[in-house]
C-alpha cells in the first residue's frame, strides 16, 4: 500500500487522540468509555485566554452502557477540558439521549438526528461513529461467534473488502462459507450460451 513520504523536517503542532477502553461488568452489560484529547504543541490564544501548550484544548469522555445485543441501556458524558468553559458543557448532558439505540442497526445516522449541529457538541458526537467497531471488537470472541464451525455465517464476513465471501482470504480461512469470484471469461458469454452449457 503507497503512504506519502513523512517530510524530515516536518513540525508536530497538534495531536488528537482517540482511546476507547471497553469492561465487561459480569452481568451481561458492558461499559464503553470513549476519550477524545486535543492537544497542541504551542501555546494558543483561545477566546477564553491561554491555553498553555500540553495542556489540551478538549477532553472529553463518553461513557455507554451496552448489553450483549448492542442496545445502549444508559449514556452520559464529561467535559474535562474545553475552549469556551461553562459553554462547551452547559448542553444538560445532551448524550443522555444515545440511550435506546442500538449499536448496529442505524446507529450513524440516529446520532446525527438526536445530536448533529447545535444539538450537541462537535468533538463528542464525532467521537461516537467508532463506537461500532470498537465494540464489535471487544465482543468477538466472546459475546459474537466469529469461528468458522458453526450453522450461522461469522459475523465478520462481507463486512469489508477482505473479507467478502467470493475473496481469497474467505476462501483459505472460512472456506465453508466461500462463494467464489465469478469466471470472467464465463460473465463475458452471452446468457443463451452460458445457459446452455448448464444443461445436461
Amino acid at each position: 500500500m503507497a503512504l506519502p513520504p513523512a517530510a524530515p523536517e516536518r513540525q508536530l503542532k497538534h495531536r488528537r487522540s482517540i482511546d476507547v477502553h471497553v469492561y465487561a461488568r459480569g452481568n451481561g452489560l458492558w461499559e464503553v468509555d470513549a476519550e477524545i484529547r486535543d492537544i497542541k504543541t504551542r501555546d494558543a490564544k483561545l477566546a477564553g485566554g491561554l491555553r498553555k501548550a500540553g495542556d489540551p484544548i478538549h477532553d472529553m469522555l463518553l461513557r455507554l452502557v451496552v448489553d450483549e445485543q448492542l442496545n445502549i441501556v444508559e449514556a452520559g458524558s464529561e467535559t474535562r477540558w474545553m475552549p469556551y468553559p461553562g459553554h462547551c458543557d452547559d448542553h444538560g448532558d445532551a448524550y443522555q439521549a444515545l440511550a435506546g439505540l442500538n449499536l448496529l442497526k442505524g446507529f450513524r445516522a440516529a446520532v446525527k438526528e438526536r445530536l448533529g449541529g447545535s444539538l450537541g457538541c462537535t468533538h463528542l458526537t464525532e467521537l461516537t461513529q467508532v463506537l461500532p467497531t470498537a465494540v464489535i471488537q471487544a465482543f468477538a470472541g466472546e459475546v459474537i461467534d466469529t469461528r468458522e464451525d458453526g450453522e450461522h455465517k461469522p459475523f465478520q464476513l462481507d463486512r469489508c473488502h477482505a473479507l467478502r465471501t467470493d475473496g481469497a482470504a474467505v476462501k483459505l480461512f472460512y472456506p465453508r462459507w466461500y462463494r467464489g469470484a465469478q469466471d470472467p471469461a464465463a460473465a463475458s458469454l452471452p446468457s443463451a450460451t452460458r445457459a446452455s452449457e448448464t444443461l445436461p
